[in-house]
């Protein structure tokens, strides 16, 4: 009888067949490069983004299946130009892992995953071909909300941090303070100023131990379904909402929170 890993890794197999196959036989595959695909491969990686927001399993396989393509496409690529193939990429991808665990793998001991996270860090900045800097490892093209969280939790790993979780909230009241008093002038210092705030409330929300971007992933969404349902109530009724007044669209609004709290909308 076929063991669970003996299915798994028939599977890849089949899945690495299937590639060699439609990139020698389809002319789509066939003229796809590393700079063609890029684009696709963010797109698939957000579109996993979305399904796991939505904790959609079925959907989760199903992008995650599509990332795994670009994996083996790009794997492909490399082999074919003699660079690296699918191999190569599993075991360096495996001797990282092990060499980034030394309480798995060796005799570092640790406390919690706090510490983890520390070590991880060092251990990459180390590295033959690791970080040259602590920061160096956050990709420039990552979101400005991600990215800033990312920042943060590297610098924290090296103990650039607030001592007190509370503390933080002094650098917030500051922070809107230089905001409030820029924002009669306007212009380039008042931007820098709201992006000072905006990067202090996400350091906030690391140390109380909440994920910025799913917090405001949330908030946009719970927006859209209390403005679909305002859009679609005052259509059914002949409204156009550029005629009606913002407490006539409040009522409308306040309906839809009832509804939430409910779990009707």
């Amino acid at each position: 009888m076929e063991t669970k890993r003996e299915r798994e890794l028939a599977a890849f197999e089949r899945l690495l067949d299937v590639m060699d196959t439609v990139r020698e036989k389809c002319p789509w595959d066939r003229k796809q490069t590393p700079e063609t695909l890029r684009v696709q491969t963010i797109e698939e990686t957000y579109e996993l983004s979305d399904a796991i927001l939505k904790n959609d399993m079925s959907n989760i396989c199903k992008e995650l299946g599509d990332l795994l393509l670009h994996v083996v496409f790009y794997a492909k690529i490399g082999k074919e130009k003699g660079e690296f193939d699918i191999a190569d990429v599993c075991n360096k991808l495996c001797d990282k892992l092990i060499y980034r665990h030394p309480h798995i793998y060796g005799s570092v001991e640790v406390k919690n995953a706090e510490e983890v996270v520390g070590n991880w860090e060092q251990l990459k900045t180390k590295e033959k071909d690791g970080n040259k800097t602590v920061l160096s490892g956050v990709p420039e093209s990552l979101p400005s909300v991600i990215k800033a969280f990312r920042i943060q939790e590297k610098a924290r790993a090296v103990g650039f941090d607030w001592e007190k979780k509370e503390d933080v909230w002094d650098k917030v009241s500051e922070e809107l303070g230089e905001l409030r008093a820029a924002l009669p002038e306007g212009g380039k210092e008042a931007e820098e100023e709201l992006g000072d705030f905006l990067f202090s409330v996400i350091n906030a929300a690391r140390l109380y131990g909440f994920d910025p971007d799913t917090a405001l992933e949330e908030t946009c969404a719970k927006f859209r379904r209390r403005f679909g349902y305002l859009e679609e109530n005052t259509i059914k009724k002949g409204l156009s909402l550029k005629d009606m007044t913002l407490a006539q669209m409040d009522e409308y609004w306040n309906k839809a929170k009832e509804l939430e709290k409910k779990g009707e909308l």
